[in-house]
């Protein structure tokens, strides 16, 4: 199995007017071929920030110190816009969180859908429509025909978010990042999109890069998982390994929120405090404020570096915590 995509110290500052905002410290992953790699922290962590530099986004505020973003070779930050526009649709694609305002609303369906296909291909305008009619199909949307006639205010927030993947989809991409795809649906169509992207990857051999909030969709979907705080990357394990094993105390809590059929009587332990303002970070570890195992150590030293503590399993934490979840 090779390597899908790799992130190594990737660091992005954003100027704004109230000062330099740190979205990400030194973000470090790689992500296997035909694998799922969950992105999971709270909002503001900086996970879109990710998606957005892998795929040459960044609006003009931003700056990258550091760091490298390799597909295929190529080092995706020093990459020309050519290189970009070939990659992009065609081998990497970016679902984003809200359909109904990634879609244009006053072009119908179709031309937009149409538009990726001939953009990267040389195939015949005849073809391309019935391509996208078949990819909707896949989608499970049902008369693809009319929908390709329809505009996307007219349509549900839950086919929007089915067509925004059937264009991701449509040319079979090797990595396919999906930025909170399920945000705003019902628990029906989340399971039932989520289930499409897992068979995507299993069927293609596709690798999915899958950004959530939700431990439960990361349980479900992840392959390995990396925990992201305050545009730091906490811990990395397989799914496995994480939920029986957190060692960090972020991901520990994080699990601790969740309710157990398990373990019904069990008290819920909400997260205390805020993430750090991230115009203001702290040379030590971002999450000391809210952590309950924090010691000297880690008051008086610079944050802690990602170091493996197993084969697979790495924390970045002076005072790691072994939990059975």
């Amino acid at each position: 199995m090779g390597e899908a995509l790799r992130v190594e110290n990737l660091h992005v500052r954003f100027g704004t007017a109230a000062g330099q905002v740190s979205a990400l410290n030194g973000v470090s992953f790689v992500q296997e071929e035909g694998q799922i790699y969950c992105l999971v922290g709270e909002s503001g962590a900086g996970k879109s920030t990710l998606a957005l530099a892998i795929m040459g986004l960044l609006p003009v505020s931003a700056t990258v110190p550091e760091g490298r973003i390799i597909f295929d070779g190529i080092d995706l930050l020093k990459a020309s816009q050519e290189q970009l526009r070939r990659l992009r649709g065609n081998e990497i694609s970016l679902v984003f969180q809200d359909a109904q305002s990634a879609l244009n609303p006053v072009q119908m369906v179709g031309p937009q859908l149409e538009e990726v296909i001939l953009a990267h291909t040389d195939i015949a305008p005849r073809i391309a429509n019935r391509m996208a009619q078949d990819m909707l199909s896949e989608m499970g949307l049902p008369d693809p025909k009319r929908i390709m006639g329809s505009y996307p205010f007219s349509l549900s927030g839950g086919m929007c978010q089915r067509i925004m993947l059937a264009i991701a989809l449509v040319l079979r991409p090797r990595l396919l990042i999906a930025d909170e795809p399920t945000s705003g649906l019902d628990v029906t169509l989340q399971a039932e999109i989520l289930q499409r992207l897992k068979a995507l990857c299993q069927e293609q051999h596709s690798s999915i890069l899958l950004i959530t909030h939700d431990m439960g969709i990361v349980a479900n979907m992840a392959n390995t998982v990396g925990v992201i705080y305050a545009g730091n990357l906490v811990e990395s394990a397989d799914v496995f390994t994480l939920f029986r094993e957190p060692q960090h105390p972020y991901t520990a809590s994080l699990l601790n929120t969740l309710p157990r059929l398990d373990d019904a009587g069990r008290r819920l332990q909400p997260l205390r405090g805020s993430p750090p303002d991230m115009t203001n970070l702290p040379e030590e570890c971002p999450f000391l404020p809210r952590c309950h195992k924090a010691l000297t150590r880690c008051r008086v030293e610079p944050r802690p570096p990602l170091d493996e503590v197993a084969p697979g399993h790495a924390v970045a934490c002076y005072n790691p915590v072994l939990i059975q979840a």
